[in-house]
């Protein structure tokens, strides 16, 4: 039978141990070509993270839990480096972990904050009670009817 210009068979596929290779090899090379061009930038998550730090370092974390504050400024620093160097796995994955370090700085500093403002609290009405007994102490003067 003589191959015609309408035959659609497609010619057979070379048969050994070098067509498995090239196919291995090819599908390697999508697989590269797709893994490369998946990975977006993690803008978002890095801004996220950039407002987490500003938001414990806001509450006090800079004092309630420095360890975890410096740790977040140096994960979101190497972050930021890692996106410049376009390694954006590694980006996403520090800017995710300096976001968990400075929400629990802030989580730290809380109880710190609402320790403060419960002695704020305390000492105003403390005063405010001083100042009602020093009235009340207060010898009254009448003025006498003419």
């Amino acid at each position: 039978m003589n191959p015609s210009i309408y035959d659609t068979r497609s010619p057979p596929l070379a048969d050994g141990p070098t067509a498995v290779g090239g196919q291995a090899l090819l599908l390697a090379t999508i697989l590269a070509q797709a893994a490369c061009a998946g990975t977006p930038a993690p803008n978002a998550q890095v801004a996220v993270s950039t407002a987490a730090l500003a938001s414990a370092g806001a509450a006090g974390g800079g004092e309630a839990a420095p360890l975890e504050m410096r740790l977040a400024r140096d994960k979101l620093a190497r972050a930021n480096l890692a996106m410049a160097s376009k390694d954006y796995d590694a980006a996403r994955s520090l800017a995710e972990e300096a976001e968990v370090d400075a929400q629990l700085a802030g989580v730290k500093a809380r109880p710190g904050q609402s320790a403060k403002v419960a002695t704020e609290v305390q000492d105003a009405s403390r005063a405010l009670r001083e100042e009602m007994n020093r009235k009340t102490q207060q010898p009254q003067t009448t003025k006498a009817a003419p």
